[in-house]
């Protein structure tokens, strides 16, 4: 079996609502705050924020988009950009399922929705290319989940037919997109109901 990880909420952390708190405490000063800015900064990560995960704009330019949509100060702005990386911290339930499922002989990829400077951060703080055998970002691919142009790459990507593939992700409309491919797909909300479902699947050792 060939298992695919998404990156942003799977294997990194990343939860708007309490980033933004922390970031912007001025704006958001609890996480429900949080919430509600990040639906604005984010927009559902479609709009300018979209672009900017496709790769089809840059990361001067998504802040000026903002900054004209928002009317929030450019500094406040940049200073989200800032910080993200620091938020895309391991997660260590998650990162010990890949070293679990690597001994147990599957072959692992990840296939995340990540702007090109932050999947640049991810590149050279973490040994991807010790876990992974390949992977597709993308901000590189310039297509975005769960559009069926990047799981189409994917395919060509990982060698792999669709039954072949198992597909962990947090966002419901992905694992949706996945699943009428053809592939299948665990909804991720955390690792240990994760490693649950792998087991249940045979792909793990109790």
């Amino acid at each position: 079996m060939k298992i695919v990880f998404d990156f942003g909420g799977v294997l990194f952390h990343w939860h708007p609502a309490s980033f933004l708190a922390r970031v912007w405490p001025h704006r958001a000063a609890t996480v429900e705050e949080g919430a509600s800015v990040a639906k604005a900064f984010f927009q559902n990560y479609g709009g300018d924020w979209g672009l900017f995960d496709q790769g089809l704009i840059g990361a001067d330019e998504v802040i000026g988009r903002i900054v004209a949509r928002t009317g929030w100060p450019i500094e406040d702005v940049e200073a989200v950009l800032r910080a993200v990386p620091g938020e895309l911290a391991l997660i260590p339930g998650t990162a010990a399922l890949i070293t679990d499922l690597r001994a147990a002989g599957h072959t692992l990829h990840y296939l995340s929705n990540m702007p090109e400077p932050f999947a640049d951060h991810l590149a050279s703080a973490h040994p991807l290319h010790e876990w992974f055998e390949s992977g597709l970002f993308s901000g590189r691919v310039k297509h975005i989940k769960p559009g069926a142009e990047i799981f189409q790459l994917a395919e060509q990507q990982f060698g792999a037919r669709p039954e072949e593939l198992l597909f962990l992700d947090d966002h419901p409309a992905n694992v949706d997109a996945v699943l009428n491919r053809g592939w299948q797909a665990i909804l991720f909300t955390d690792a240990a109901a994760a490693r649950r479902q792998l087991v249940e699947r045979g792909l793990l050792a109790a």
